[in-house]
């Protein structure tokens, strides 16, 4: 499955690192920057939170939400919250449901192997809860940085006006 700008996004609702059940649906009337990593803990996935905590101010001040999915569960969530200061939801994608849905799920190769795994990509989601932007091609170091640049193209509505 294919998710493009102007698509609904597909609904979920998963529990993150303390177990509480956090959708869609919650954030609704507000923007949602939706980012699927790998795994807790590996060099990139830290350095892309890592992005996302450093900034997460300026998220804050634009009234846009950040969440992060992964497969991994709320034991390994916790961890790697904690360990890093990561002021925004993890969530538990555990059968790789919303992952499926938003089609960053699939076959990887890795040094010769090949594996199920999640495929770096993020979903900027609008007020109404439409896609505004997909990014596939993910930098993990600068990636926080690049969609906060690109939500004003996005939204008009949130630039000052003279």
């Amino acid at each position: 499955m294919t998710i493009n700008p102007g698509d609904v996004a597909p609904v979920f609702s998963l529990p993150d690192a303390q177990g509480n059940f956090v959708s869609l649906a919650d954030f609704r009337g507000r923007r949602v920057v939706l980012y699927f990593y790998p795994r807790d803990n590996t060099p990139g996935c830290t350095k892309e939170a890592c992005g996302f905590r450093d900034i997460y101010s300026d998220y804050e001040s634009r009234n846009i939400a950040v969440l992060g999915v992964s497969t991994d569960g709320a034991g390994s969530h916790a961890k790697f919250a904690a360990k890093y200061q990561l002021p925004f939801p993890l969530l538990c994608d555990s059968n790789a449901e919303v992952a499926t849905a938003y089609g960053c799920y699939g076959l990887k190769k890795f040094m010769g192997k090949e594996f199920m795994g999640i495929t770096r990509s993020t979903f900027a989601i609008d007020p109404d809860g439409r896609i505004e932007k997909v990014y596939r091609k993910v930098k993990a170091e600068t990636h926080a940085a690049e969609i906060l640049a690109d939500l004003p193209d996005l939204s008009p509505e949130l630039k000052i006006k003279n």
